[in-house]
């Protein structure tokens, strides 16, 4: 199912920029079993190094109130701050807010991949920013009320905080398997793990508040 929201369009080649998202979503997927979706204690950080910087993760408290769990630098930088505890539509514009609620629902409800293109709220003089943002639903001992996040942006942010209007949202049920959208057709990209040394990378600490293997135990 594809949202085409009021304002803005997708900009040509964003889905083949955001490599961190695709990849993301081919690791989500190796983890899943008899076709449910994965569980927290499946996510291993050491294997997706590449992503810490761009990978949060939401958990839905009850209907209608989702905040996030654990932050990234993106969002960070995005922000000006911690988001940890925040809501997620603190992310989006107020007055777009709504038009959201419903897809974000559906990421738990159905439940279904959710990739979103975001256009950042630019008053005259501040400079364009776009974002990609994927979330993917993740079950834990109470059900599925948490979501692996990951945000890719494009141009520069400049004083926080940034907030974005919705562009576009593409869902997808993660019992189904649909074509892929108009504007995101690039070829899906296997997962193949990576050490952290492999990559020159490491994990984040625990206390700067990013995915870590102590977060997700």
């Amino acid at each position: 199912m594809i949202v085409e929201f009021p304002m803005g369009k997708v900009q040509a080649g964003m889905a083949k920029r955001h490599q961190a998202v695709t990849r993301l979503r081919a690791y989500w997927q190796s983890l899943r079993r008899n076709g449910d979706v994965p569980h927290r204690s499946d996510i291993a950080p050491a294997n997706i190094p590449w992503a810490l910087a761009n990978t949060f993760m939401i958990e839905r408290r009850k209907v209608g109130v989702t905040r996030f769990r654990l932050g990234c630098a993106v969002l960070e930088e995005v922000m000006g701050m911690d988001l940890r505890g925040m809501p997620f539509l603190s992310l989006i514009d107020p007055e777009k807010r709504d038009a959201c609620t419903p897809q974000i629902e559906e990421v738990f409800e159905a439940p279904g991949v959710l990739d979103l293109s975001l256009e950042g709220v630019s008053p005259p003089g501040r400079a364009r920013l776009g974002a990609r943002l994927l979330l993917l639903p993740v079950r834990s001992e109470r059900g599925i009320d948490l979501a692996l996040g990951c945000i890719e942006t494009e141009g520069l942010v400049g004083a926080a905080p940034r907030r974005f209007h919705p562009v576009r949202a593409d869902f997808q049920h993660a019992f189904e398997t649909l074509p892929a959208a108009a504007g995101f057709a690039e070829p899906a990209t296997p997962f193949q793990p990576t050490s952290a040394a492999q990559a020159g990378l490491r994990l984040a600490h625990p206390v700067d508040h990013k995915i870590s293997s102590i977060d997700l135990e």
